[in-house]
């Protein structure tokens, strides 16, 4: 038995991998490894993981269905939430008269004392998330999400909201229009903030499955939203 690192053979048993593996240890320059490793992670296997991240299913749940460790799990997440787009991906409009519905969803990372808003905007005509910030409720919050939306709804859009104060002084005072819930004019952003706590497992209001890491908090929402937004093309096509 040889290290694969510096090829000593000083070389002791260090226990045992998640499948029972044996594991080694070099003492001499200290890495770890098992002996003949494989790759047991196909590319079928986390290509069903991606579909399971959509999905209100925890990481140790998704662990235990798909028969992977939660150490590579929690890895493979990271990495991919770390490389999902913080831009929106919509078809392109044509200038003209666009419709946007906004409005913020609570949500919280490590404890309920750390709270991070979710800020959100959708094409009333298309369904289509345009707009994703998270931070705080102020109005740097509103800011975050004015600036998120595309150029073509900055300077054309006109934006439905609650009557949040945070807004004021952020959007267009002209294509502003501060409403009510009983005039349904914000009803297709308050039904996709319902759908994605339904969805997203971290956003269930009562789970053991939140965010640990602001990093993974945002990476969840942005890799969910561009799902949808694909979904809503495909359907359309």
């Amino acid at each position: 038995m040889q290290c694969p690192s510096c090829h000593s053979e000083n070389v002791i048993k260090n226990g045992r991998i998640h499948n029972h593996k044996p594991k080694f240890a070099c003492k001499a320059c200290g890495r770890q490894f098992v002996e003949n490793p494989q790759n047991r992670i196909s590319e079928d296997k986390k290509a069903l993981i991606d579909k399971l991240l959509l999905e209100r299913i925890s990481l140790a749940g998704i662990a235990r269905v798909v028969e992977v460790s939660e150490r590579w799990l929690q890895s493979y997440v990271n990495q991919k939430y770390k490389e999902t787009p913080r831009k929106v991906q919509v078809k392109k409009k044509p200038k003209g008269k666009l419709v946007i519905q906004c409005d913020e969803l609570w949500s919280f990372v490590g404890n309920k004392h750390n709270k991070q808003w979710v800020w959100l905007a959708i094409d009333q005509e298309t369904g289509e998330i345009v707009g994703v910030f998270v931070g705080d409720r102020s109005r740097q919050g509103a800011q975050g999400l004015w600036e998120s939306l595309p150029a073509v709804y900055r300077q054309c859009g006109v934006c439905y909201t609650d009557f949040w104060e945070a807004y004021l002084g952020v959007l267009p005072t002209q294509r502003h229009r501060a409403v009510g819930k009983e005039t349904g004019k914000t009803s297709k952003i308050e039904r996709f903030n319902a759908t994605l706590r339904q969805r997203v497992s971290r956003f269930v209001r009562k789970t053991l499955s939140f965010s640990k890491k602001l990093e993974n908090h945002i990476g969840a929402i942005w890799y969910f939203v561009h799902h949808y937004n694909e979904t809503l093309s495909v359907a359309a096509d």
